[in-house]
């Protein structure tokens, strides 16, 4: 099998200015596939990077939430009834919503944040910043400020570091301002939905979204005992709790998340389809290349078919080549794409990076790409009649 690797190579670069194009095609394409892929589950990464945060077992929200960006109310009553049981160690609200920044540089420049409170009693949220910064919170008007947020909220993390406190003014729905102190740093990150967060206590909260009505909440975390089987309290808390109130396990959660930004937006279909269109350059540029370089040498496969060689041999020759396009374009493809990572993690702050899995299934992919060119490409060879062609 290798003997025969030499020649599908010769000929490959018989036309060098032919390969080159075939290269060019098969790196555009990689380049297009990877950045769709990279992108689609950065989205997805950073809208449940939240919920990967949270240290809890089981989540209670509305029924009429669809993401987090979206949320709808529900009594914390529901919560409070989950302490019936002895499986729950704490129960904790959070509260979820957007307020208006005011850049405390430019004084004019307002801008949509994202806001969480919760009840400072009970730690649980795995972020940087957060445990080493909860007695800070105690205080009313003050807030953590996430490091990770955009630049347009301000200069804030190198501000705070110099001066160790940072004063601004938020704003509510209703459009009451209020003065709020920045007193640390945590680390979230960026999303789709989000460009900056805020991280304080609930009853902080409730001070900033003053109208908002008591008594409801955004998400009930319940903390469960070690020694609980947590599929079988789900279930007993689904029976005992009305049907107001949809039960969801951590990983639950997290996929509904996921679900909402992939089927129920486009974002997910333009992913796709941007992967799809990539692909679809990639099959016609190396199928131009090799029906071209087929044609041109059809009289040297008909004498090969003359002598005895099967169309099967001059299958496997083509296909070779394809599988020589496909590896020889993938390689800068990646180095390519590496480098778009790197400038798209740093101008959108999404948590963009290459991954093994991304990697492989993306080469896989290049390799299937050029194999179904070479096999269309090779088709006129198997109605090659050697008489017809001498």
């Amino acid at each position: 099998m290798m003997r025969k690797i030499p020649t599908a190579w010769l000929q490959l670069v018989h036309q060098k200015t032919r390969l080159i194009v075939a290269l060019s095609g098969v790196v555009f394409a990689v380049v297009i596939i990877f950045m769709q892929l990279g992108i689609r589950d950065a989205l997805f990464d950073s809208a449940v990077h939240l919920h990967k945060g949270l240290q809890g077992d089981v989540f209670l929200i509305s029924p009429r939430s669809t993401s987090l960006i979206a949320m709808e109310t529900f009594p914390e009553r529901r919560l409070l009834q989950a302490l019936s049981f002895d499986e729950v160690e704490f129960v904790n609200p959070i509260y979820l919503d957007f307020a208006q920044w005011k850049n405390p540089l430019t004084k004019n420049y307002w801008r949509n944040i994202f806001v969480i409170g919760v009840d400072l009693r009970y730690p649980n949220f795995d972020l940087p910043g957060i445990l080493e910064n909860l007695d800070k919170l105690k205080l009313p008007n003050v807030v953590l400020f996430d490091k990770n947020s955009r630049a347009e909220f301000g200069t804030i993390v190198k501000n705070f570091e110099q001066a160790g406190t940072v004063t601004t003014e938020v704003s509510n729905n209703a459009g009451d301002n209020r003065k709020i102190e920045v007193v640390g740093l945590f680390e979230l990150g960026t999303s789709f939905g989000s460009d900056g967060n805020l991280f304080t206590s609930y009853l902080n909260f409730l001070r900033i979204f003053k109208t908002r009505d008591k008594g409801f909440i955004d998400i009930g975390l319940i903390k469960l005992k070690s020694s609980t089987d947590t599929p079988m309290f789900m279930e007993k808390l689904k029976n005992y709790l009305p049907q107001d109130i949809k039960i969801l396990s951590k990983e639950e959660l997290i996929k509904f998340e996921k679900n909402y930004w992939q089927s129920s937006t486009a974002i997910g279909f333009i992913f796709n389809l941007g992967v799809f269109l990539g692909i679809l350059v990639g099959v016609v540029v190396v199928y131009q290349i090799l029906y071209t370089a087929v044609s041109e040498h059809l009289s040297e496969y008909a004498t090969l078919k003359a002598i005895g060689y099967r169309h099967r041999y001059l299958l496997s020759m083509t296909l070779k080549q394809s599988l020589l396009i496909a590896i020889l374009g993938y390689l800068p493809g990646f180095v390519f794409s590496m480098v778009q990572y790197h400038f798209a993690k740093q101008s959108t702050l999404l948590p963009i990076e290459m991954t093994v899995n991304r990697a492989v299934w993306v080469l896989v992919l290049t390799i299937v790409m050029c194999f179904v060119s070479g096999a269309t490409a090779v088709r006129k060879l198997q109605a090659a009649d050697p008489a017809d062609i001498f």
